[in-house]
């Protein structure tokens, strides 16, 4: 479809911030400036329509299920996830997810510290997608990490921050241990998930576009692992398991998309491949 309910939001919320006499002046406004703002040009890009490249993304009661987060801080009040502390502990640059900050992912980290390992934030705040000058933040941070724990460090990346975590691995390898992402679409079509359009919105480029150099499908020269789940809401589980040549391992889960940053299978997950690390 070409246009749907969160569009239509968007062009009456903007219809009411172009113009200061009432509804009626602010369409007009709309009609006649926004074709060449900046706004417009993002919500055309929401519009877009490409239905044979979203083939595989998950079903709307799969998208539904994502809600399942709200019932969360309740199920922690009753709840508690045996750790053993780890025999080598490991430095673990934690990237989120987008449109997160690294504040969604502190119940995961909680956990890992709670394994003798250290949990580092990735250092930009909320995550609103690529760009050359983040992403050289993002590498100087890294090899930071790196120079002060003295050895590689393991990248943890949820969804876009999985992306991320691939790509710094291609450009530093000496300085990762080990890539595991969580529900990172990598592999296949970048338009098989139900995020597509809000990410082209915000991020006001083509998610086939990205304004960095970029080949999502190659496989980091380090131990790569993805995890993916067939409940995820967000991104077609194909697209986060890859295939062989561009991961090294694929473990499934059973948690949503939003699942992977407190699920008790998927912290139990990421503390076992921190074993694993060499």
């Amino acid at each position: 479809m070409k246009s749907n309910a969160l569009l239509d939001g968007l062009h009456k919320i903007a219809s009411r911030m172009a113009g200061e006499n009432g509804a009626q002046d602010a369409d007009r406004e709309w009609r006649l400036t926004l074709p060449e703002s900046e706004l417009a040009r993002r919500i055309a890009l929401a519009r877009e329509d490409y239905p044979e490249e979203e083939h595989g993304k998950p079903p709307l009661a799969r998208l539904l299920g994502e809600f399942d987060f709200l019932a969360e801080p309740f199920r922690r009040m009753v709840r508690t996830i045996p750790v053993e502390p780890c025999d080598r502990p490991r430095t673990v640059m934690i990237l989120p997810g987008f449109a997160t900050q690294p504040r969604r992912m502190r119940y995961m980290a909680q956990h890992l510290e709670r394994a003798g390992h250290t949990a580092k934030r990735w250092g930009l705040g909320f995550n609103w997608g690529p760009n050359e000058a983040k992403f050289e933040r993002l590498e100087k941070r890294l090899l930071d990490l790196h120079e002060r724990a003295g050895e590689p460090v393991v990248l943890l990346g949820w969804s876009l921050g999985g992306l991320f975590a691939r790509e710094l691995a291609k450009r530093h390898p000496h300085a990762v241990a080990k890539v595991i992402t969580m529900g990172s679409p990598f592999s296949g079509s970048p338009r098989a998930n139900n995020m597509w359009r809000v990410y082209q919105f915000i991020t006001g480029h083509r998610v086939d576009q990205p304004p960095i150099d970029v080949d999502l499908q190659a496989k980091p020269p380090v131990e790569t692992v993805a995890i993916w789940s067939p409940n995820d809401g967000a991104i077609a589980p194909r697209s986060a398991a890859g295939f062989p040549g561009e991961r090294d391992r694929a473990i499934a889960l059973r948690c949503t998309h939003m699942g992977y940053t407190y699920s008790p299978e998927a912290i139990r997950t990421v503390l076992a491949e921190l074993r694993r690390t060499d």
